[in-house]
């Protein structure tokens, strides 16, 4: 297993985050039994942003249990990229 960092970058859309963030919550914390090891938004960020960290087989395991992510589904995410990460200092280094 590897970890993976995913940084999900909004639509600038206030109102369309909110709307969906519950939801979006919901469906993460869904997930950390299935690798998802850390999540959290970027508070000052522009464009809006988050990252979420995964500990999976590879990049299209982390994509497959993010399809069904409400602010997919609802217009939320102008872009997702998921990348390779390897700790070696801190709580995640082996």
């Amino acid at each position: 297993m590897e970890y993976f960092a995913v940084h999900y970058i909004y639509v600038d859309d206030p109102d369309l985050i909110a709307r969906h963030r519950p939801d979006h919550r919901a469906f993460l914390s869904g997930l950390t039994d299935r690798g998802l090891v850390a999540g959290g938004a970027y508070p000052e960020a522009t464009p809006p942003s988050a990252l979420l960290v995964f500990k999976a087989e590879n990049a299209e395991a982390v994509a497959k249990l993010l399809a069904g992510d409400p602010f997919r589904a609802n217009g939320v995410l102008k872009d997702t990229r998921i990348v390779r990460w390897t700790p070696v200092i801190g709580i995640f280094a082996d």
